[in-house]
């Protein structure tokens, strides 16, 4: 048996298809052990329709607390996905502070004003090698902000299938670094799978570096609709047992500890 969690899940709280409720089933279904709920928050970009508005956070909060206490069929947990912007670093954690999470994930979608994800237009007529490097370098500040506890789709920057000129090896050996001295944990994000470059994130190439730098790992399926929690998962570590991975995160309020992929 594979003890297995799925804490980056969207629902209608932000711009997933469903309510909180609905996911229930699918994960027991799909064998989650947990499912962990993490909606969309992005403080400093306003009228974006794929974001939870800050001001529902506290009732996100409380409805997800409350969810915990009605559940006997699966283990529920509280975070939430917020955008990391440098030099805002504290307002994102007085912001946080106010709420008792579970795990908080920490992810890049913007450089600049623009998200790296809305559209193949903004890589078009840039140089990919200088985009690679901004990305790189803002997860990397958000990985040593102290303010998250994993690190989401930490090379989202593939989505639509551009390529550096050079090998990316580098970069992924620096992040590994930089989140192991943080203690910070990485998602292997099936989501991947369902966006024009149909692979996971991070790239599966670059496996055995976070394994070499002992990052810890979690498995995240990044769901927006019930049909796709614990996706992919049977390919996700049969990936990390091949790249020498033996052991999972696991998180409850804040706290991380380290569970066995395969329970006796």
């Amino acid at each position: 048996m594979i003890y297995k969690t799925d804490y980056h899940i969207h629902t209608s709280f932000s711009d997933g298809k469903a309510v909180p409720e609905d996911y229930i089933p699918a994960a027991v279904s799909a064998g989650i052990s947990e499912i962990g709920f993490s909606e969309h928050l992005s403080l400093f970009r306003e009228n974006q329709d794929w974001v939870m508005n800050p001001e529902n956070a506290p009732a996100y909060v409380n409805y997800i607390d409350n969810l915990k206490k009605k559940s006997d069929s699966i283990i529920i947990k509280t975070g939430m996905e917020v955008d990391f912007f440098p030099g805002k670093e504290k307002e994102i954690e007085m912001f946080l502070n106010n709420f008792d999470l579970d795990y908080r994930i920490g992810s890049v979608h913007y450089l600049g004003e623009k998200s790296v994800d809305l559209g193949p237009e903004f890589y078009e007529g840039k140089n990919i090698d200088s985009l690679y490097e901004s990305y790189f370098e803002h997860v990397m500040a958000a990985a040593g902000s102290g303010l998250f506890d994993i690190i989401g789709h930490c090379d989202l920057i593939r989505i639509y299938g551009y390529k550096p000129s050079s090998d990316p090896g580098p970069h992924y050996r620096k992040l590994a670094r930089v989140m192991k001295k943080n203690n910070v944990a990485f998602e292997l994000n099936t989501n991947g799978m369902n966006r024009p470059m149909s692979d996971f994130y991070p790239d599966r190439r670059f496996l055995n570096v976070f394994r070499e730098e002992e990052v810890p790992v979690c498995v995240n399926s990044d769901a927006h609709m019930p049909s796709r929690v614990g996706q992919f998962f049977v390919e996700a570590y049969g990936l990390l047992r091949t790249a020498g991975f033996t052991e999972m995160a696991v998180f409850t309020g804040r706290k991380r500890k380290m569970m066995p992929f395969r329970l006796i």
